[in-house]
């Protein structure tokens, strides 16, 4: 049984519980890595600056833009090119946006804590990208998805880079979740 069939015979209850299971794992992981891999865990909390205008430039800017890219491919290629198995859209379509909210922002933090936070500080930008786009693994026979992932990836990849600052991927990772989800919750 492939990924999408599993989740799509899985209840509601049962595929939140999943995926705040798995985040919650990815948040463990992180936390118990920065332990190990900085010299002090104050050193990984020094990532965490609360800078309005880096944060809105470099995280709500950017994630607007990806997802305006998204939606402009979305209306331009094929239904077809975007079908991950029908799970995007099983995870999204019988949620509220409360709801869609509170799974966007768990996902947004623990995956961004583990792959910009500790991977890419400690392995680098390229490994935590590459890595970041293999974790969305039903992409991986998807050219259109693949390509998106890896570029989102490469992106907020590059905005850490750039900013150092973990706030930064995190909005930006939640803006890009959170309005896909709200499309794909109201898509016809």
């Amino acid at each position: 049984m492939n990924q999408s069939e599993i989740i799509k015979n899985m209840s509601d209850r049962d595929l939140t519980q999943s995926i705040i299971v798995s985040q919650l794992l990815f948040l463990f992981v992180s936390i118990i890595l920065s332990f190990f891999l900085f010299n002090h865990f104050s050193d990984w909390l020094n990532y965490f600056r609360f800078d309005v205008l880096e944060i809105l430039y470099f995280g709500l800017v950017p994630g607007l833009l990806i997802i305006s890219l998204d939606l402009c491919l979305m209306y331009f290629l094929p239904k077809k090119v975007f079908d991950d198995g029908g799970i995007n859209e099983r995870v999204f379509k019988n949620r509220s946006i409360g709801n869609i909210f509170i799974l966007t922002t768990i996902i947004a933090i623990s995956e961004e804590l583990l792959f910009r936070g500790v991977i890419q500080t400690t392995f680098g930008f390229v490994f935590a990208s590459i890595l970041f786009a293999l974790a969305h693994i039903r992409y991986l026979k998807k050219p259109v998805l693949l390509i998106l992932v890896v570029f989102i990836s490469f992106y907020l990849g590059y905005l850490f880079e750039r900013t150092g600052n973990l706030f930064v991927t995190i909005i930006a990772h939640f803006v890009v979740n959170f309005l896909l989800g709200i499309t794909i919750r109201y898509q016809n």
